[in-house]
């Protein structure tokens, strides 16, 4: 942790603005990415409207606004993690500048919605599925509590960063491309609601906690998990290894973020039996020994997984699970992959304990 967090304190400030899109629709304060499994049409002139392969990420797609959020992010928890253990202010006041200039300089602030995130050249410019480009912005809220005891955190940027979070909450909620996200019936519905749940967390949207509770009781858990605790939906992409650790990675955080004394998620299943439990009891053999694992290998990025998310550590504390937790410590806390990293919301867990 310390050595993260000493590396980012000498990075400078990562801005939306440092890179122009020119396929936007949006202007600079606006966040732009296509989508990752869609590639130049080969029988038309101009590569237009793009076609799907899915599985198969386009490295030609412009995603520079994905890795400056994801860069950021990364930052501000590997530093606040360690303010939180050292009590040192360097690191909280790096923290602070780095969220300053990403969320509030009016120079350099990222916008608060995402109308142009995975957007299609030739078909749309932004779909509701982009997103889940911002799942790893729940890391950004635990970050900020922890960082509350520092002078560096003004009253004045934790309120504007509480009223960005929710200007985004609003957004995601009541936008037709936020809807279309809320309702989807795969690990996208899913992470939909793993942000709602952060970002309602910090902001006390305790209408919307109640909402997400809700949910994953009605509707995520009955209409995604099988008998066995599998996800069926994801089992059928061309890397179920890695969706079926992603989709389960996010119902854990929900969980963690949810449940209440009065409302445990943790221990609720459905009257067949079906909960977290039965979900960590499917999954959890395979990444013990992924030798094991029934399905077909992933068509790209197979090699990355397993690697240390956060589901393990939360679920092993909550249930009582020691095996989890040292599953959890024996795997690759740093992983080189870049979809294994990108498919791990939370880089650094302490935060949210």
């Amino acid at each position: 942790m310390i050595k993260h967090a000493d590396a980012s304190l000498t990075t400078v400030p990562i801005h939306i603005t440092d890179a122009i899109a020119p396929k936007s629709a949006g202007g600079i304060h606006d966040y732009y990415s296509n989508g990752d499994y869609w590639w130049p049409n080969p029988g038309t002139v101009d590569g237009l409207p793009y076609i799907r392969r899915d599985g198969e990420s386009n490295p030609d797609n412009f995603d520079s606004h994905r890795m400056a959020l994801r860069t950021a992010r990364t930052h501000i928890a590997h530093l606040a993690a360690a303010y939180r253990v050292t009590g040192k202010e360097a690191y909280a006041e790096k923290a602070v500048q780095l969220l300053r200039e990403f969320f509030l300089d009016e120079a350099t602030r990222m916008n608060p919605h995402l109308l142009y995130a995975q957007a299609i050249p030739g078909i749309c410019s932004g779909r509701g599925i982009g997103i889940i480009d911002t799942l790893h912005l729940i890391d950004v809220p635990a970050a900020v509590e922890a960082l509350k005891p520092s002078p560096a955190l003004t009253a004045a940027i934790y309120e504007g960063l509480k009223l960005w979070f929710s200007d985004y909450l609003t957004w995601m909620s009541t936008h037709e491309n936020g809807i279309e996200e809320m309702n989807a019936d795969n690990n996208h519905g899913v992470c939909w609601f793993v942000q709602a749940a952060a970002f309602a967390w910090f902001t006390g949207n305790e209408q919307m906690l109640s909402f997400c509770r809700a949910r994953y009781k009605e509707s995520l858990l009955p209409g995604q998990m099988a008998q066995d605790g599998s996800f069926p939906r994801e089992l059928a992409r061309t890397k179920p290894y890695g969706y079926a650790i992603f989709v389960l990675d996010n119902m854990v955080t929900l969980c963690h973020i949810l449940s209440t004394p009065e409302d445990n998620l943790w221990s609720y299943t459905l009257p067949d039996g079906r909960g977290i439990r039965q979900g960590l009891s499917f999954l959890v053999p395979y990444l013990e020994n992924k030798a094991a694992w029934p399905y077909p290998p992933d068509v790209e990025h197979d090699e990355g997984w397993p690697a240390k998310m956060p589901a393990l550590l939360f679920a092993g504390l909550a249930l009582h699970e020691p095996a989890y937790i040292e599953l959890w410590q024996s795997l690759d806390p740093d992983p080189v992959d870049p979809e294994v990293r990108r498919n791990i919301a939370i880089r650094q867990p302490l935060l949210w304990l």
